[in-house]
């Protein structure tokens, strides 16, 4: 059984919001939604949560249409991108409050407050208020409250965005395990990082201007992105794009000389296309194509080269500590087998690189 949205639709005034989404969600499992800063994803959160009712569209699962339900028999949790608690409440009684409402014996209670806060780091903070907390303490305590919820809805909005690295990394690899040991409960998982998608694993629907660009199975969407926009979105750094030609059973890109033709790109028709390649494909220090470094990262144990070239603007990112000084020259290398195709007038996929 699914939820089957179909031609979601939310406008207000003069904007849109959400335009025809239809995609069909699993009953149980994990649905990331990403998407960069008003791709729409709050609003669909909000339309699954029955907060905002959309212009048109419908969504049926088992012979009704759930927006016919009002939000409160929805049996929805939601935790946003902003924490909302409850100030005259205790940690505790913030955290415990919908099971109080589910009238759930002491047992239960304490079964559930003891495990969430095990997980989340709040059983020294019990006792305090909500303004007794820093925000990265807040933003826990709501997240707490929704996961002790008996919901069959949860979704949430970009909730790790205002905690620190090392507790986000922490709790998207708990995520994941709590998450897909859930048989009966959706969770939709909002952001705007590739990397928690790829973490969080399941079904992927990328959203861009209000959208839906892609679906399906994570690595599939990965391996096969169905445009620019899908290619850009689903990778951090976004996909390098280049444009340039297939002819004469070679590659041609701007500045370089010719590639010969990976095994990917032999089906192809001699034509103009955009050639994509991940930032973390392009090789520092190969030989092919020179570029300026306009700007240099360094990440911890990792550098990321922002650079022009005539062939484009080009990110790399590669392990270690490569200092390099802004307006230096620099010699690139674009492995032929890791290069994607896009056709250039729609910038729709022709061609990827073929799975390892």
């Amino acid at each position: 059984m699914t939820y089957a949205l179909d031609a979601i639709t939310l406008r207000e005034g003069n904007e849109t919001h959400l335009d025809g989404i239809s995609i069909d969600l699993p009953k149980s499992g994990v649905v990331t939604l990403i998407g960069r800063t008003l791709a729409g994803k709050t609003s669909l959160l909000k339309v699954l949560a029955g907060l905002t009712a959309p212009t048109s569209g419908s969504i049926q699962t088992d012979g009704r249409n759930l927006l016919a339900i009002p939000a409160w028999q929805r049996r929805v949790g939601m935790v946003y991108q902003q924490f909302v608690n409850y100030p005259h409440l205790s940690v505790r009684d913030n955290i415990i409050f919908p099971l109080r409402r589910e009238r759930l014996d002491e047992k239960a209670i304490g079964q559930k407050l003891t495990y969430v806060t095990d997980l989340l780091g709040l059983a020294p903070l019990l006792d305090r208020r909500p303004s007794e907390l820093s925000g990265g303490q807040q933003q826990r305590v709501a997240l707490a409250r929704s996961l002790v919820k008996n919901s069959a809805f949860l979704l949430l909005d970009e909730p790790l965005v205002n905690l620190d690295y090392k507790l986000r990394e922490q709790l998207r690899d708990e995520f994941r395990r709590i998450f897909h040991a859930s048989t009966d409960r959706l969770v939709v998982y909002a952001t705007t990082e590739p990397v928690e998608a790829m973490i969080m694993q399941g079904q992927v629907a990328i959203l861009h201007e209000g959208r839906l660009v892609q679906s399906g199975d994570y690595r599939e969407v990965y391996r096969r992105p169905a445009n620019i926009i899908a290619a850009a979105v689903f990778n951090d750094p976004p996909m390098n794009l280049l444009r340039g030609a297939v002819d004469d059973g070679q590659v041609r890109i701007a500045g370089m000389a010719p590639l010969a033709l990976p095994p990917q790109f032999r089906s192809l028709a001699p034509a103009d296309y955009i050639f994509g390649i991940r930032a973390q494909d392009v090789v520092l220090g190969g030989q092919g194509l020179t570029a300026r470094v306009d700007l240099a990262e360094i990440n911890g144990s990792t550098t990321v080269l922002h650079m022009d070239s005539p062939a484009g603007q080009v990110v790399l990112e590669t392990a270690g500590v490569h200092p390099h000084q802004p307006g230096e020259n620099v010699q690139l290398g674009l492995p032929a087998e890791r290069l994607f195709a896009f056709e250039q007038a729609q910038g729709s996929l022709a061609a990827a690189p073929i799975a390892d």
